[in-house]
């Protein structure tokens, strides 16, 4: 192949992009990373954020669908104890690489962020929950606002915001 984009995060230098975030820094590399599918949820969301009220640090949680490379029935696991249980059966507390990824698509959050994952019985679907200390006091209304404010412009297409 001539061109090739990773479907998950990379874990060298290969360059990582998210739509919306850091995607116009694309400079025409061969062998790209567009992160993972929980990167991608919360990447924006820390951006307007962060933008807006200013990171200092965060906590995210994402409750994730069951993958391939997961147990189908519980057994042995060369990783963990929770990675050998059943996958259809369980809720099994998992680590993420997506708090990091975003400290690699948005520098100035590289650090501050840690998170946790939930990998639930469900074939598709996923949520992550963000929670954060701001620079700047910011109200519930104050961060629905910008967040609706983004999804309806520079993020349009990426984010999305219901009431």
């Amino acid at each position: 192949a001539r061109e090739v984009v990773l479907t998950g995060p990379s874990k060298d230098s290969t360059p990582m992009f998210v739509m919306g975030v850091n995607h116009k820094e694309y400079a025409g590399q061969d062998i790209v990373s567009n992160a993972s599918c929980t990167t991608n949820c919360l990447a924006p969301l820390a951006k307007v954020i962060n933008d807006k009220f200013g990171i200092v640090e965060a906590l995210m949680t994402t409750v994730h669908a069951t993958t391939a490379t997961q147990k189908t029935v519980d057994g042995p696991s060369h990783k963990d104890w929770r990675g050998g249980r059943g996958a259809s059966q369980n809720i099994i507390p998992s680590s993420t690489g997506a708090a990091k990824a975003v400290g690699k698509v948005i520098p100035a959050l590289n650090g501050k962020l840690t998170g946790m994952a939930f990998r639930v019985p469900t074939p598709n679907v996923s949520v992550v929950d963000l929670t954060a200390r701001l620079e700047k006091g910011a109200s519930y209304d104050a961060i629905c606002a910008a967040i609706k404010e983004a999804s309806e412009g520079e993020l349009k297409g990426v984010l999305g915001y219901t009431k």
